[in-house]
């Protein structure tokens, strides 16, 4: 017998017991479904069995690691679903290219005339399958043969993924036959995964999921919300498409054969293209004099507004960089979360009053004192930096809140040009696993406030998922508002940022809350080849994370 305490109690139960079974005596106490299980701390499927006496802790859907799951098993359905509905041999590939909105947005290439009837098909059967309850089986192979096991199954980017693993085997999930990798935990069977839907939209489809907040419901897509999003996802897409590095092995084999360095140029050459564009947008209408530049954490953009300043100048402008950060109250007087920890995400985090003063004075060509906030002694402070506006002059104004107008709510709406940057990865780890652009931004995030803010990687992990509700309060609901989007992420900055984050990750102690986190990102960045950064331009945004830019940032 082994003592299995949950919840604070202990009780003893037969060794050989799965977590499944224990899961459905407890499964009562919890309103949704029980999907995965920690052991000591450490996450595991339900079919695995008591071993030894320890501690469990049950995840449901309204818990991130539950939640992940439940996607990563819903998009394994909807694939078996998809091959047995079209035919195997009419399927190049299907690729789960971006999340948007609350769903994810397919593509299916190959000899397939996506049409409402073919989707309402891969929906019965999906359905179909949920209501057999077909399990949901995993087996490990030797690398080798998942080599050979997916280039017979024509899944190519999972092929050169596996080519630069050094594990030395790979968990491959099956369905009914159907075999596939997935990065992460699944479900024990397709019993589980209840609710979605499928809806036609553009070249492809969105299977929409239940979101943690309520993981019974399924959200409506809401398509014309997200336009302007949704192009410049597509648009991130075409430009991995274009570099021919789409997926992680893909990025791997460039750096293996040596290629990386002109990448990084192509790259950096893309984005300043785009940069170029925006800059002769603003310049073709003299009457914007504040251009407000907003996105969510570690997007870059206090980097993109020197670049953006520098592609000003060459419109014949006089650009003012000021980041919305340096209007921080002090940190003593900064609102709190419920944990009585700061809150940096909320507007009421910064002298709202001060800065509309300030800019409005600007605009009137007085000279004003520009502050300067030190994060690491949580103090506003001047030190003689003033300024005045002239004819040509324009002030280049960043930060999280920008777009939102009560910001700047005394400033003419028509002397602003709204700019959104965001970090929407177009890399991902193969077809089937997209690499959440989230995580992009928590990494840069992790190694920039190490080296300028003195946080740990722990203090970053643990405030993330409070920035990231901000971020779905006070950002998200205004990016349509842009009159330009701009994707700041660089196909290759995983594999630099890889060598920065890892020590830190490694850092986080075993027993604190954060350590699962820590774990999900060193397996994650374990898939990457490292990069030196030498050959990164000093104007580069992932300079802004790493040190060694030319800009104050």
């Amino acid at each position: 017998m082994a003592v299995v305490t949950i919840n604070g109690v202990e009780k003893q139960y037969p060794i050989g017991t799965s977590y499944q079974e224990i899961a459905k005596e407890y499964q009562p106490q919890y309103e949704n479904d029980i999907l995965l299980v920690s052991i000591n701390g450490k996450l595991s499927e339900l079919h695995k069995t008591v071993q030894f006496d320890c501690s469990l802790r049950f995840f449901t859907g309204k818990d991130q690691p539950g939640i992940q799951t439940y996607h990563r098993s819903a998009i394994f359905v909807m694939m078996k679903a998809f091959y047995d509905v079209a035919g195997a041999e009419n399927i190049e590939k299907v690729t789960v290219d971006f999340s948007l909105g609350k769903g994810y947005y397919i593509e299916a290439h190959g000899k397939i005339g996506l049409t409402e009837e073919l989707l309402s098909r891969v929906k019965a059967r999906m359905q179909e399958y949920v209501s057999q309850k077909i399990p949901i089986m995993k087996r490990s192979v030797n690398t080798d043969d998942a080599i050979d096991l997916f280039h017979k199954h024509r899944m190519y980017d999972k092929e050169r993924l596996f080519r630069y693993r050094r594990v030395s085997r790979v968990n491959i999930y099956s369905i009914g036959g159907f075999e596939d990798y997935y990065y992460g935990y699944m479900v024990q069977n397709t019993g589980y995964v209840k609710y979605f839907d499928l809806i036609l939209h553009d070249d492809g489809f969105m299977i929409m999921l239940p979101q943690k907040e309520n993981p019974k419901e399924v959200p409506v897509f809401e398509p014309e919300k997200k336009k302007k999003l949704f192009r410049v996802l597509k648009e991130s897409v075409k430009w991995g498409e274009r570099l021919n590095v789409s997926h992680v092995g893909a990025l791997n084999e460039e750096i293996a054969s040596g290629n990386i360095n002109e990448l990084i140029l192509i790259q950096e050459a893309l984005q300043e293209k785009k940069i170029a564009e925006i800059a002769e947008r603003i310049g073709a209408d003299r009457s914007k004099k504040f251009v407000m530049i907003a996105g969510p954490s570690s997007s870059g953009k206090t980097t993109f507004s020197h670049r953006l300043s520098v592609q000003l100048k060459a419109q014949g402008m006089i650009p003012h960089p000021i980041a919305v950060d340096d209007y921080f109250v002090n940190r003593v007087d900064s609102p709190k979360n419920p944990d009585g920890s700061y809150n940096y995400e909320v507007l009421e985090s910064l002298d709202i009053e001060q800065f509309n003063k300030d800019m409005t004075a600007l605009l009137a060509g007085e000279t004003v004192e520009m502050p300067r906030y030190q994060f690491k002694t949580g103090v506003r402070e001047y030190r003689g930096d003033y300024l005045k506006l002239g004819k040509d002059d324009i002030l280049v104004i960043e930060g999280i809140h920008c777009l939102n107008d009560r910001l700047s709510y005394t400033l003419p709406k028509d002397s602003k040009f709204r700019v959104y940057v965001s970090a929407l990865t177009q890399l991902n780890i193969d077809e089937h696993n997209r690499i959440p652009t989230t995580d992009c931004r928590l990494i840069r995030r992790m190694v920039r406030d190490a080296r300028t803010r003195g946080a740990s990687a722990q203090d970053t992990i643990r405030m993330w998922p409070a920035v990231r509700a901000g971020e779905e309060e006070y950002i998200f609901p205004f990016q349509e508002s842009a009159d330009m989007m701009f994707n700041s992420a660089t196909v290759y900055e995983l594999a630099v940022l890889k060598q920065y984050a890892e020590p830190l990750l490694f850092g986080i102690p075993r027993e604190s809350p954060e350590y699962m986190e820590a774990k999900r990102l060193l397996k994650f960045l374990d898939y990457f080849l490292g990069v030196n950064c030498e050959d990164i331009p000093r104007n580069s945004i992932v300079r802004e994370f790493i040190g060694g830019s030319c800009f104050k940032v």
